[in-house]
């Protein structure tokens, strides 16, 4: 008996999916008990016409308009301050989270810390940490993504930066789950060029390290193999024309799909994007997709079967090579930066980076065990 695998798993939420989904703003707010909501986005976001229309359904549904919209590209604890201190002045009771990972991950700040007695560093995705929170203190939240990339809508969590010690902590709560989302692909038609390729290699990165982590999830492995599909046969398509609503549908699908599946596990793309994105304050999928094909190498003697069937399933000729060479050919298209040092980043704070990267969460889901020596050759390869 003893090969018989022992797991927990928890599974998501209402997901209102389609063109159009948006005029229904209201309706589902009241439904998730929100009379009063604040509706945080961010600040390139706020200004544009989705947001306008946004705010005019939930005023005409009687729901006010209140928005807030200080929220940094990787938002952290004086963006979440800042949100928690407009909350309470307008009374509100709830959150619409609107727009890409960052609005989403800091709507759920807000609604996870408006009225808690500990800090959010207390509540660290790190064994049971979460129970320290107030449960009866977390505001409902409606999520509505405009971006197909974190999948933070469909999640249990959110990311935040210490300002201090530029770490991205991941704060995790089984109430920061949405009780309604709304996926309306007609959101994504406006997203710039490469925001569309950065949020779709970061639904790529999380179905291939879902797909690869070593735990027991079978769930998870089959929602991450289909969404791999949807990455690769709808994101050249969509990068090519903006206004595929087909395509971008389907993305919206893998992004959703990338966070469910990753449940799994992340593995070496995350640990090491997160120190870079934190430090560097570059894109986050874009940092994924940039060090994606030198963590497959990394990982290629644990994983290159496993790898192999996926090829297969996808159409991608020539096993674990094949695969490897479509993921630089999808690079190549959607204009990805070739490594990390055309982003910026300093051999001079490789060392600092290979620490933060051990100390992400992340890595404990890598197939290949990261360790202090082939984590900074790992990061060598990708500058």
């Amino acid at each position: 008996m003893s090969n018989v695998p022992t797991a927990n798993w928890s599974y998501p939420t209402a997901v209102k999916f389609g063109p159009g989904r948006i005029q229904e703003l209201a309706h589902f707010c009241k439904q998730a008990g929100l009379k009063k909501p604040l509706l945080v986005t961010d600040k390139a976001l706020a200004s544009l016409p989705i947001t306008a229309r946004a705010l005019d359904l939930m005023e005409a549904g009687g729901l006010g308009r209140a928005v807030f919209s200080d929220v940094d590209p990787n938002p952290n604890e004086g963006n979440m301050a800042a949100g928690i201190a407009a909350y309470k002045a307008g009374g509100h009771d709830g959150v619409i989270c609107f727009g890409g990972g960052s609005a989403l991950d800091l709507g759920k700040m807000i609604a996870l810390m408006h009225d808690q007695t500990v800090s959010v560093w207390d509540l660290e995705d790190i064994g049971d940490w979460w129970t320290r929170a107030d449960a009866s203190r977390i505001a409902p939240i409606v999520a509505v993504p405009t971006t197909a990339g974190t999948g933070s809508e469909v999640g249990r969590a959110g990311v935040l930066t210490n300002s201090v010690t530029h770490k991205k902590k991941i704060i995790f709560h089984p109430k920061l789950l949405p009780a309604i989302t709304i996926c309306d692909p007609e959101l994504t038609v406006g997203m710039p060029k490469f925001i569309t390729a950065g949020t779709g290699m970061d639904a790529l990165a999380h179905c291939l390290e879902a797909y690869s982590s070593p735990f027991y999830h079978p769930m998870s492995q089959g929602i991450a193999l289909e969404g791999m599909r949807l990455v690769f046969e709808n994101l050249p398509k969509v990068y090519a024309d903006p206004n595929d609503l087909e395509a971008r549908a389907h993305m919206m699908s893998a992004a959703a799909m990338g966070a469910v599946a990753f449940q799994k596990g992340l593995g070496a793309i995350h640990s090491l994007s997160h120190p870079v994105g934190a430090v560097y304050g570059t894109h986050h999928g874009t940092t994924n997709a940039v060090v994606m094909p030198m963590v497959l190498e990394f990982n290629r003697h644990a994983i290159e079967d496993r790898i192999a069937r996926a090829a297969a399933y996808l159409g991608i000729v020539g096993g674990f090579a094949g695969f490897h060479e479509a993921v630089m050919e999808l690079r190549a298209r959607l204009n990805i930066p070739a490594n990390l040092s055309a982003m910026g980043v300093e051999y001079a704070r490789l060392d600092e980076l290979t620490e933060m990267a051990l100390e992400d969460p992340s890595c404990g889901g890598n197939p290949v065990k990261m360790t202090r020596e082939n984590t900074r050759a790992l990061f060598d390869a990708c500058m």
